[in-house]
């Protein structure tokens, strides 16, 4: 998710992702065409008494639709930062804050896994939403003589405190299923409480739905998110965990075995060794230099009639994302992920080819360490002798 980029505070890019620029307009449709239940509804929770009628006409209900549907993202917006404040004081890098369909995402370069600051992380969110509400509460109170600020206002003291409320339910991603992880881990390792609260992130995702089915689709679609997020975190978890302390090195096709393709080799010749080597993806070497990659994706775009003519060097990429043997292997899996590669060339300090690692080595890396616990061969057994 990355957006289009409008500013910045503390040090924080702040991005609108596409979806965005849809709901907006559409939660300002939303809230100016119901200004006479919205207005009920704030002076039964508030006990105040706006007179709805002229708020209701037109061009009014659109300007007050647009208003709190602005002041509402701004809360979300206000939300995200508490997060990633109290993230940075921690000293995590948070990579942006983006405003999207259902509310706002703060991307950090790390997920906090010790459980106390995960905790404190988590709440700072409401917390802030709350005071959110509190501050426009006290404005609401202070401007009694002017209908359509109270209006505003009223409605973004409501939602703000509901939005704190509905985060602290255990719905995984969400704040409150990230407080549940953090108490679970006090007791269990981190993987494992990830995989609890995603359970019940799946759970309240599913009852959600359900509930969505009578009441608003709009919950539903939070309801598929939810569900998704929970999986996704919980299968990243898990990977970290089997990848604790594996090196790129350590599931790496080293140099020495590394099948390889020169500038001057034809498309023709590549798609046979493809087909005869099983391979879909090779580095390309200038002597002893790495100057490409070549993939099955690229030779493809060659029309078979001039696979003959034409030659690696003619569609190879030397655009090159690379990993240093000595990176973690769970870097080297988000580093493909980020940049949609299949395959990276190992590069070392001085800049030279020691290897190859790819999706496929991850995932034989991945199933070793399931089944046996570790990636080291197991020991072997010295006979004994019983007296």
């Amino acid at each position: 998710m990355r957006g289009i980029r409008i500013g910045s505070a503390f040090g924080i890019p702040i991005r609108l992702d596409v979806t965005f620029l849809v709901v907006l307009p559409l939660f300002a449709w939303l809230i100016g065409s119901d200004v006479s239940q919205l207005t009920a509804l704030v002076n039964g929770v508030l006990g105040a008494s706006i007179d709805a009628s002229p708020l209701a006409t037109s061009p009014m209900q659109w300007v007050l639709g647009a208003a709190a549907a602005l002041g509402l993202f701004l809360g979300v917006l206000l939300h995200e930062f508490g997060h990633s404040l109290v993230a940075m004081r921690y000293g995590y890098d948070i990579e942006s804050i983006t405003l999207w369909l259902f509310g706002g995402v703060a991307r950090f370069t790390e997920i906090p896994e010790d459980w106390r600051q995960e905790l404190t992380i988590a709440i700072a969110g409401p917390v802030v939403s709350v005071l959110v509400g509190v501050a426009s509460y006290a404005a609401f109170v202070a401007v009694p003589s002017l209908p359509a600020a109270q209006f505003v206002l009223g409605y973004l003291a409501v939602t703000n405190v509901a939005l704190a409320v509905f985060n602290m339910l255990p719905g995984f991603p969400m704040d409150g299923g990230r407080v549940l992880r953090a108490l679970l881990a006090r007791t269990r390792p981190h993987a494992r409480a990830t995989q609890i609260a995603a359970e019940v992130g799946k759970v309240f995702a599913f009852l959600l739905g359900i509930f969505g089915l009578f009441t608003n689709l709009f919950l539903i679609a939070l309801a598929f998110f939810i569900y998704m997020g929970a999986s996704s975190e919980a299968q990243q978890t898990v990977l970290k965990a089997a990848f604790q302390d594996v090196t790129v090195r350590d599931i790496m096709t080293p140099r020495e075995d590394l099948d390889w393709v020169t500038e001057e080799t034809s498309i023709a010749e590549l798609m046979n060794r493809m087909f005869s080597e099983r391979h879909t993806g090779y580095p390309v070497l200038r002597g002893e230099d790495l100057v490409g990659m070549v993939t099955l994706d690229d030779a493809r775009g060659v029309r078979e009639v001039e696979r003959d003519a034409y030659r690696v060097e003619d569609v190879m990429s030397d655009d090159l994302v690379t990993v240093n043997p000595d990176a973690d292997a769970i870097d080297a899996l988000t580093r493909m992920q980020e940049r949609g590669v299949g395959r990276l060339p190992v590069v070392d300090d001085e800049g030279d080819l020691v290897g190859l690692v790819s999706r496929s080595d991850l995932v034989t890396a991945f199933n070793i360490i399931q089944s046996r616990g570790s990636l080291s061969p197991a020991p072997s057994r010295e006979p004994s002798l019983d007296v």
